[in-house]
Formats: C-alpha cells, sequence, structure tokens
C-alpha cells in the first residue's frame, strides 16, 4: 500500500514551551497560547520561507497559558493560569512584545479554559468553580 506524507506548509519558531491551546484565526492572522506565559500571532499564509518568526508575542502573564485564545472586534482574549484574563490588540502593538489592552481582577482559580463573546461581554471558566463574565 503507497502512502503519501504530508509536509507543513510552515512552522513557527520554537516557543519557550508547550503549546496546549487550540490555535485562533482571525483576518490572516493565527493566534495561539504557549506555556512559556505568552500568546503568539504568526502571518496564517506563513512567511515565505519553512520556519516563521512572530509577527508580536505578549509581554509575559503571571503563569502558563493553556486558554485557547478567541479574536472579536479585533481584540485576542485568553485566559492565563494565574487567575486572569487577558485581552489584547489583535493587530499587535507596533513592536515586538505586546502589553495587553487590560487583564482582569483574579478569579479564585487558573483560566485554562477558553473565552467566547457575545453581545458585548467576554464569558469564561475559571478552577474556581464559576463561570465570570467581563469590563468590554
Amino acid at each position: 500500500m503507497w502512502h503519501e506524507h504530508l509536509l507543513p506548509l510552515w512552522s513557527s519558531s520554537p516557543t519557550g514551551d508547550f503549546i496546549y491551546s487550540s490555535p485562533a484565526v482571525a483576518n490572516g492572522v493565527v493566534y495561539v497560547s504557549s506555556h512559556d506565559h505568552k500568546l503568539y500571532a504568526y502571518n496564517a499564509a506563513g512567511c515565505g520561507s519553512s520556519l516563521c518568526l512572530p509577527l508580536w508575542s505578549s509581554s509575559p502573564t503571571g503563569n502558563w497559558i493553556t486558554s485557547s485564545p478567541i479574536v472579536a472586534n479585533d481584540v485576542v482574549y485568553v485566559g492565563s493560569d494565574d487567575h486572569k484574563l487577558y485581552a489584547y490588540k489583535a493587530s499587535g502593538c507596533g513592536t515586538s512584545m505586546c502589553s495587553p489592552l487590560w487583564s482582569s481582577d483574579p478569579t479564585g482559580g487558573w483560566i485554562t479554559s477558553s473565552p467566547t463573546v457575545a453581545n458585548g461581554v467576554v464569558y469564561v471558566g475559571s478552577g474556581d468553580h464559576k463561570l465570570y463574565a467581563f469590563h468590554l
């Protein structure tokens, strides 16, 4: 039996740790979070070579990020194991490392769930057994 091997179009340069999250794609940019406490943004079409650097990455949060990001209204939302929800401008900040637009007050536990946005509210579950609705 004959098998074809599918080769990747491109891969990212290594992040500082594992990637547990699922990526989110919006407006030609793919976003993924890493266990190295950062969110990364890459050109979804690649960079013209097999190894691509990020368009930008977030400044480190206070702990791992295992939450999958979501993009809504040009903002990327992602939870962190430091108990906070973070919001970043989806188009970046003009430099290679971006600070958040805002971060939430701490919840009572890790935010490993993926946020969702509806009607101007971002919802996310926390390790403290609670659902939180958030400052849009």
